[in-house]
């Protein structure tokens, strides 16, 4: 019998059950974010925690997906789009993500902007952690990068975050996705053809993953 997963079944093979029974924490429903999440349920990832504070604005509409809602939090229109999931409405600070209990968790993905809430998580989970840097001011998705965070170059808020990591002392190293291409605009300009390719990008990296626990 055929359902939504059939055609999943057929390339992961034993593997589905993993993407099954995993449990995954997106943090960041944005353009990022939100692509990376419809990745993972269509998938079969169900297993899903997805956390956002912010409501959906008519800006949003270019590149995120449930921005026709808007006005809405996202994680409501998220917790409709996706039954299933766990959808929590907070904002991430570096204070309750180090009060966080994040061991239920298989993998942490992250998707957010804020500069000291994105430390915080990253000292933390890095071991587990797959890690979105700038993917706005962007035009050429095929610039796009999967490495080390101390390898990224051309990326001002990679660098950022590399500066950050130095003076908090840490050592440690986690897979970033990012771009090569250099910034085309000053403000936040965004192009879906980019920030889409970004969420697919984690997505499949954690899929991957995930089957070869």
């Amino acid at each position: 019998m055929n359902d939504r997963f059939t055609r999943s079944r057929w390339i992961f093979g034993d593997g589905f059950a993993k993407l099954q029974n995993a449990k995954v924490l997106v943090c960041g429903c944005g353009g990022v974010g939100g692509v990376c999440i419809d990745a993972l349920y269509r998938s079969g990832v169900i297993g899903i925690t997805a956390v956002d504070c912010d409501k959906f604005d008519i800006t949003n509409q270019n590149r995120q997906i449930g921005s026709n809602f808007v006005g809405e939090y996202k994680t409501d229109v998220f917790a409709k789009l996706y039954p299933g999931i766990k959808c929590v409405n907070l904002r991430l600070t570096p204070e309750n993500i180090d009060n966080l209990n994040l061991d239920e968790f298989d993998l942490v993905i992250d998707c957010i902007d804020d500069i000291p809430a994105k430390i915080a998580l990253i000292t933390k989970t890095y071991k587990k952690l797959l890690s979105s840097m700038g993917g706005a001011k962007r035009l050429d998705p095929t610039a796009i990068k999967i490495d080390s965070i101390w390898k990224t170059y051309n990326d001002p808020f990679a660098k950022k975050i590399r500066y950050e990591l130095k003076k908090a002392g840490f050592n440690g190293d986690f897979k970033v996705v990012f771009s090569s291409e250099l910034p085309n605009c000053t403000n936040l300009g965004s192009f879906i053809g980019v920030t889409a390719s970004f969420g697919l990008n984690l997505a499949a990296l954690a899929v991957n993953r995930l089957i070869k626990c």
